[in-house]
Formats: structure tokens, sequence, C-alpha cells
């Protein structure tokens, strides 16, 4: 087996799907950003979440916010929804595994907070009930999905920023919304701190 072709076509399919989603992301990574930016400087806070790869990445866009993305800067408000097992567990015991994220929101997010959901594969149940609460509490949302997926795009406003990644397999996806991530936390720095970007 040629293992060498195999890293080649992985390359350059992530190549092609990040050429071919630029015109489509960059409004909503811009506008997303934004809307961050500003609740950021309202002493608001991002709140993150997502189910397994996507947990991962909500809990790296979170760290980076809290501790520094490229440069050094002060910390930012922000927390990642479902990272202590032992309060997932017992939500999911006393409730409902849909209530995972809802509830602990209905604890931790106040007005003008955001909560930002990933999802790159089917949307789960936890994170529409995610959406609606936020809404129920007056936080804006941004929605980081895939073209594979409609329901959370039935559950958001017009004033929330929805993100949706074309691409044909779950990895390139999850690929794609990293570099949305990265994205977001540049453009927060430069709106909050200005550019410190090094040539």
């Amino acid at each position: 087996m040629d293992y060498y072709q195999i890293i080649a076509n992985n390359f350059q399919s992530t190549i092609e799907t990040i050429a071919m989603s630029v015109d489509d992301l960059a409004e909503p990574i811009e506008r997303g950003s934004a809307l961050m930016a500003s609740a950021l400087v309202g002493d608001r806070k991002i709140i993150t979440c997502g189910n397994g790869v996507d947990a991962v990445l909500a809990h790296l866009f979170a760290s980076y916010l809290l501790d520094r993305f490229e440069a050094d800067r002060p910390a930012l408000p922000a927390l990642t929804l479902g990272n202590d097992s032992a309060s997932v567990t017992a939500i999911a015991q006393s409730d409902s595994i849909n209530d995972i994220f809802s509830r602990q929101l209905r604890a931790l997010g106040q007005a003008g907070d955001i909560l930002v959901c990933i999802n790159s594969s089917e949307a789960a149940g936890n994170l529409l009930r995610a959406v609606q609460t936020a809404h129920e509490r007056n936080m804006g949302v941004i929605v980081v999905s895939n073209t594979q997926e409609d329901e959370l795009g039935t559950v958001i406003r017009e004033e929330d920023v929805e993100l949706r990644v074309n691409a044909a397999r779950q990895s390139l996806v999850v690929e794609i919304h990293a570099m949305a991530i990265h994205s977001f936390c540049e453009l927060i720095d430069h709106s909050l701190f200005g550019n410190h970007s090094q040539e």
C-alpha cells in the first residue's frame, strides 16, 4: 500500500476544501468575531459546547480565550460546558442527556453572553436545547456547523451567526472548524488589543 499517496490525497482534499470555503465562511467568521468581541467589551463571557470531537474544539477555543492565542494579552472570560464528567453524568441520570448543556446554561449563562455551539455531524438534542436555552436567557448564539445538518439552523435567530462548512467528510469539517476557531481568536484579539501579528 502506498501510504504516501494516502497522505498526499488527504492533504490535497483539505487544501481544495479550504479554497472552496473561504468565500462562504469569511462573512460569518467576521460577524461572529465581532459579536464575541462586543460581548467581551461589555464584560460578558463566551460559553462553548459540542459533542465528541466537537467538545474538544469547544474546549480548545475556550482555552485560547482564557490563556492566549498567539500574542500575550489579558485573559478573556470563557468556559466550556460538559467538561465536568460528574456533573454531566448526574444531569444525564436525573434529567436527560439532552439537558446536559441546557441545565448548565441556566445556571451559568447570563444575558449578553455568547454561546458557541460546534457541530460537525448530525445535530443532537442537547445542542438544540442549548441554543433554545441561550435564547431564553437573552444570549447571543454562534453555530459552527456543516451543510449536512439542518436542524440547528431552524432554531437560530436573525441576529445569531451560522457558519456552515461544506465538506465531503466529517474529518474535513473538523479541520475547517479548527481554522474558523483560529480566525475567531485572531480577529477577537485584533479587535480588542490591536494588531500583534508577527511578520
